[in-house]
């Protein structure tokens, strides 16, 4: 269970808190294991951004996710599903008892309070009770193409008595995603795709609705994926994400930027590794700043609206994730963690160098001792440069030769980063390091955190070159005197559990394997994959039409 930190925010500081920085809300996730239950729990905490103190704001037998301040920051919005069925609650930022928003029955997938406090909007459908008849009757199979669902767009407002009754703003043949309001409070942008289905996020646009006279128009609506857009503290601007319209594989993602006075759009800079993740505008609206993953780590980057990108926050040695910007865009908090330090919230002004430790959830716990985790790098069979983390033994002598684990990550587009190696996941890397195992988790090419290019390199070529990345990280482990190459042994998931399915099939020399949900088939993975797109974006067809990789994969591998 997590350890709860003893130092708490003292009452009388709890009265007058605002959005401004001072405050901050995360969530913490701990197991719950009894005779009846088996389950994860999630709640609420609020702290001081200076890091002096923190308590659990929500508490209960249902978890409380998404948090939100209110505008005048006196309040907690969040979602759970204490009625039986997900809704928004308000809870004071004092403590207390949470009231019900909404007492909605159907779904509520997410949602935003106007910054003028007064309405909330929400992403969302109605209760298909036909739908949860046939659940309870067993009847849970689906008809492709059948009856699809769809999530609108709703409002309801804060003003009269609770639980509000929602109503329907905007919906039509498409499904809702996300939204953001404007700083007046008077429209709002969403983002909406034709079905719920996994395999239709390329077609993403953008809209945008006036809340008083309900009018619909299109912000962003071209053959390119146009996503998560964001307003500006000013109201000038819409910034959201533009994938062109093609090979997602091997096309970059721009950040673009939206004039609403004249509706002109244009890309801004390129960013370092062309999958950048908005985390909020800065207080001036003339910069945003986002993450990425670099190589092995991620990164927090701030970009002008004119002029190169520059990095805010870092560190070689740790992780940054889930970045946000306060309403006010001064200051950010984020997630950080290593290898050997779990992960905990941070804040920081915005364009600070330093970040402070809010969350406390490990800091009561006695963590056992690790192996020492290290970026390496080798070159592959045709010259690329690739790197990795090695994790060793606990305890691990230098020239001390152990047993080895390739671990091989998903994707191909995934990575492996600095993140603490005890946290719950796949497969337990510290435990393996305290069992006396080394550990190699390279990022071959097709990996996240060097470019689009560098992701498109496993287009047509599943097991051919990338297996060549991973073999010769295995050689470059052998050849500094950590493994062992008669105690070699190999896993992964997903696209890791493929790769390790074709490992064992190109070379005798791993003693032991354990594939993790993969592909072995490549015409049962297309007929049956819920997205049959990301298979024609890397073969260029259905199976049956293209066998170019496998030909290439055993040539280059001969």
């Amino acid at each position: 269970m997590v350890a709860r930190s003893p130092h708490e925010i003292p009452r009388r500081r709890r009265r007058h808190p605002f959005p401004d920085g001072q405050l901050l809300l995360w969530t913490e996730r701990y197991p719950v294991i009894s005779a009846e239950k088996s389950e994860n729990l999630t709640h609420i905490f609020l702290g001081a951004a200076n890091g002096s103190g923190r308590f659990q704001l929500t508490r209960g037998d249902k978890s409380a996710t998404s948090a939100r301040f209110s505008p005048n920051g006196a309040s907690v919005y969040f979602l759970s599903e204490r009625s039986g069925k997900p809704n928004i609650y308000r809870i004071p930022v004092a403590g207390g008892e949470a009231e019900a928003i909404t007492d909605w029955k159907g779904v509520i997938a997410s949602y935003e309070v106007s910054p003028d406090g007064k309405r909330i909007a929400f992403a969302g459908r109605d209760e298909d009770k036909d739908g949860e008849k046939r659940k309870k009757e067993k009847l849970d199979f689906k008809v492709i193409g059948d009856r699809p669902t769809r999530n609108s767009l709703w409002i309801a407002s804060l003003g009269g008595e609770f639980p509000a009754k929602p109503e329907k703003l905007v919906s039509g043949e498409f499904h809702i995603v996300g939204l953001d309001w404007s700083p007046d409070s008077a429209k709002i942008a969403f983002h909406r795709v034709p079905r719920s289905d996994a395999d239709v996020a390329r077609h993403a646009d953008l809209g945008e609705v006036d809340v008083a006279s309900r009018a619909v128009r299109d912000l962003a609506a071209s053959d390119a994926e146009e996503s998560d857009p964001r307003y500006s503290p000013d109201g000038r601007w819409i910034a959201f994400l533009r994938q062109p319209s093609g090979n997602p594989v091997s096309s970059a993602v721009k950040l673009v930027l939206l004039d609403r006075t004249t509706g002109t759009s244009r890309e801004l800079t390129g960013t370092p590794d062309e999958q950048p993740r908005v985390a909020g505008w800065a207080a001036d609206s003339k910069s945003l700043v986002f993450s990425e993953v670099e190589r092995y780590r991620g990164v927090l980057y701030r970009i002008p609206l004119d002029g190169p990108v520059a990095k805010v926050h870092e560190s070689l040695h740790s992780t940054i994730s889930s970045a946000r910007l306060n309403s006010s865009g001064t200051h950010i908090a984020f997630v950080r963690q290593s290898s050997t330090e779990p992960p905990e919230a941070w804040a920081a002004p915005l364009f600070s160098s330093s970040a402070i430790r809010v969350s406390a959830a490990n800091a009561n716990i006695e963590l056992p001792a690790f192996g020492k985790t290290e970026i390496i790098q080798w070159k592959s069979k045709d010259g690329l440069d690739v790197d990795g983390l090695l994790t060793y033994p606990v305890g691990y002598r230098a020239g001390q030769r152990v047993p080895l684990i390739l671990n091989i990550h998903g994707g191909p587009a995934g990575a492996f980063l600095q993140d603490f190696d005890g946290a719950p996941g796949r497969y337990p890397i510290a435990t393996f390091a305290a069992k006396g195992y080394a550990v190699l988790r390279p990022n071959p090419r097709g990996s996240a955190g060097r470019g689009a290019p560098f992701r498109a390199r496993v287009i047509e070529d599943w097991g051919g070159r990338d297996f060549g990345d991973l073999m010769a990280g295995v050689d470059h482990a052998i050849a500094m005197g950590v493994a062992d190459p008669e105690r070699l042994a190999v896993m992964g998931w997903s696209y890791g559990g493929y790769m390790t399915a074709w490992t064992v099939t190109q070379t005798r020399r791993f003693k032991a394997a354990a594939i993790g949900a993969g592909v072995v088939n490549h015409v049962s993975m297309y007929g049956t994959h819920d997205i049959p797109s990301f298979y024609e974006d890397h073969f260029g067809g259905a199976p049956w039409e293209n066998r170019k990789s496998t030909r290439e994969a055993r040539r280059f591998n001969s």
